[in-house]
């Protein structure tokens, strides 16, 4: 019943989000949709006069096209024909600019996208959690203090920032590594040195950018170990005579990351998120880079898929950490009804 709930819990809450776009997206004056209509009937009415009903029908028959929305049919209806066409047809409605299925345009994108975050969180998460359980362990030494310091400059400078220091000094300066792109250009798409070593060569940056965006967790981890390893259990660990491997791994460790768990699969949806940014940095084409264009260039139907996919990424997130917290948390595992103890 437990799991079931959080499911539920997180569909009805992903629907209400994009519902609530949609209205917005619909009914605002001035919208998208009606901008788009507008400029539509500006068109057709160049040489003078106001569209005929006919090519008001055509109208509203290419706004229907581009967004997925009928503007002459009841908001009703207008709802559940884009519900049903995005979740049962996978119609996201296309492009303005490109021309192109938004669907296939994101889709395409998305797992360029999912490449350099999933590596770059996997990687900034694993080594914070290690320093920063190493940082506890050698409380007040030379380490100890430098890290503290290196963590605090780290979590104040913006990602963005570092990224553009990265690519500064490793592409323009040094010109170790590429300035944008994601392959090498005319090497052939396969299990072929050429086009691996230039697929990795151009995901370095932006997964050392990620990387260093998910690497604030070592501070507050390491703080969550020193106060688990002043408790009472600890001492009857110890007095128990358990071996030090075990006491900081299954003891220390694993309470010391209940409080920073659900932050850290917070990290997933931050690390999608900065991409747009990230992906402009380094002229990467994924999924932030086609958002941040749509953004500019006003291509709603495009701007409408990502947030709906942005939206999806943020819930999968929390819902992985509410499924997965029994596992480092056996108090909670049976699912009851109440998460107080």
């Amino acid at each position: 019943m437990y799991y079931l709930k959080r499911i539920g819990q997180t569909v009805l809450v992903f629907f209400l989000a994009v519902t609530v776009t949609f209205v917005l997206y619909r009914m605002l004056p001035f919208g998208p949709v009606e901008i788009m209509r507008v400029q539509f009937m500006q068109q057709y009415a160049q040489g003078g006069g106001s569209p005929s009903p006919q090519q008001m029908e055509r109208i509203n028959r290419m706004v229907e096209i581009h967004t997925g929305i009928n503007p002459s049919q009841p908001l009703w209806k207008e709802y559940l024909n884009y519900m049903s066409g995005v979740f049962l047809e996978g119609d996201f409605g296309e492009s303005i600019f490109k021309g192109r299925p938004v669907g296939e345009m994101l889709f395409s994108a998305m797992p360029w996208s999912i490449f350099i975050s999933v590596y770059g969180l996997a990687l900034g998460t694993t080594v914070s959690l290690l320093l920063g359980a190493a940082m506890a362990y050698t409380e007040g030494s030379r380490f100890d203090t430098g890290m503290t310091v290196f963590s605090i400059f780290n979590t104040s400078v913006p990602y963005y920032i570092v990224a553009i220091i990265l690519l500064i000094i490793f592409a323009f300066n040094l010109k170790w590594l590429p300035t944008g792109g994601r392959v090498t250009q005319g090497t052939t798409p396969g299990l072929n040195y050429p086009f691996i070593a230039g697929l990795i060569e151009h995901a370095t940056l932006p997964i050392l950018s990620s990387f260093v965006a998910g690497f604030g967790g070592a501070l507050a981890y390491r703080g969550n170990c020193i106060r688990e390893m002043g408790k009472g259990y600890i001492r009857v660990a110890r007095l128990r005579g358990l071996s030090r491997g075990r006491i900081s791994i299954r003891y220390v460790g694993r309470n010391a990351l209940l409080p920073v768990y659900t932050s850290l699969m917070m990290g997933i949806a931050s690390v999608f998120g900065s991409s747009i940014i990230l992906e402009t940095i380094f002229n990467y084409p994924a999924m932030g880079f086609v958002t941040f264009n749509a953004l500019m260039n006003r291509d709603y139907p495009v701007i409408m898929g990502a947030f709906i996919f942005f939206t999806f990424i943020t819930l999968l997130g929390i819902l992985i950490a509410d499924l997965t917290y029994g596992i480092i948390d056996p108090r909670v595992k049976g699912g009851a009804d109440r998460e107080s103890f």
